[in-house]
């Protein structure tokens, strides 16, 4: 039973994976809190998509693609602000607007070149065992400037997160903190395109992030609960994925979405199936409860 957990870390790129994965799931984890409390799913996917231009710029230049998908993300987020603060444009319209626009982008530039296939299968699909110390090294920087801008002002982004109306008239900055926003969450987006690619990357951002919510709501433990929900589900599925043979994207992006099930079936005060259970025991004549209360109102 012992070599089956330690087997896998025999090997460097294994390491790497193990090591990728948990950052990943830390660095969504938390971002993806934010994201569930202000809606913003689409614009997560979006994002993901948006990049994509960036990714084959740096393809072509010899580049590295995290860094050409880092710099598409932020013009990207930020072209989105600009545009949504006309007041004309709503913003999941300049959203729709930019994210097709650079996607189909990234395709003209694609088909001009030869030999991308392979390399583009990494971008969607993620090539977490090819993850090397300098990824690495980025990853830790990106994500140490995303958490620690995020504690910083912690207290703004709640805020905005939760009353939009009453943080405006609290003298904050919507327009200059929703951009900050966009611009952590496109780096969040970006250093995760390695690990589980670009068609998962919203998993991981969205499903730890809901399971927390399901748990508690209390925003300091629901961000760490999303942090390791989401780096127990890295560790696992990459598990999953060197014993069976799975993608390791998918299999960490469907070992989260399990635990969401779970969670979302029995977590003891709103899950589904628990709850049905309690209330059966607590009250095993649901008709007569309710007789009696619409009697004593």
């Amino acid at each position: 039973m012992m070599s089956w957990f330690t087997d896998p870390w025999q090997h460097t790129f294994m390491q790497h994976a193990f090591i990728a994965i948990i950052l990943v799931g830390i660095i969504c984890g938390a971002t993806g809190v934010f994201v569930i409390l202000r809606g913003l799913a689409f614009l997560g996917d979006a994002l993901s998509h948006a990049i994509f231009p960036g990714v084959v710029i740096a393809f072509i230049l010899g580049g590295n693609f995290l860094i050409g998908a880092m710099i598409a993300a932020i013009v990207v987020s930020l072209g989105i602000g600009g545009i949504s603060q006309s007041g004309r444009i709503s913003n999941d319209t300049a959203v729709g607007v930019l994210f097709v626009g650079a996607f189909s982008l990234g395709i003209a530039l694609m088909s001009t070149q030869t030999g991308y296939v392979r390399d583009l299968n990494t971008f969607l699909f993620g090539s977490i065992l090819g993850v090397t110390r300098d990824d690495l090294t980025l990853t830790v920087i990106v994500g140490i400037i995303v958490l620690a801008t995020m504690l910083l002002f912690r207290r703004e982004l709640t805020m905005i997160a939760f009353d939009r109306t009453f943080s405006k008239a609290s003298g904050l900055n919507l327009w200059m903190f929703d951009q900050l926003f966009l611009v952590l969450l496109a780096m969040a987006i970006v250093i995760s395109l390695q690990t589980v690619g670009n068609i998962l990357v919203l998993a991981m951002l969205v499903t730890p992030a809901a399971t927390a919510r399901l748990i508690t709501n209390d925003l300091r433990t629901m961000v760490a609960l999303s942090c390791l929900i989401g780096s127990l589900s890295g560790l696992a599925g990459l598990y999953v994925s060197y014993y069976q043979g799975v993608p390791s994207g998918a299999a960490v992006v469907l070992v989260a979405t399990a635990i969401f099930g779970i969670v979302f079936l029995f977590e003891p005060r709103t899950g589904s199936i628990s709850t049905r259970i309690r209330r059966h025991f607590h009250h095993p004549h649901p008709e007569k409860d309710e007789f009696e209360e619409v009697q004593v109102a």
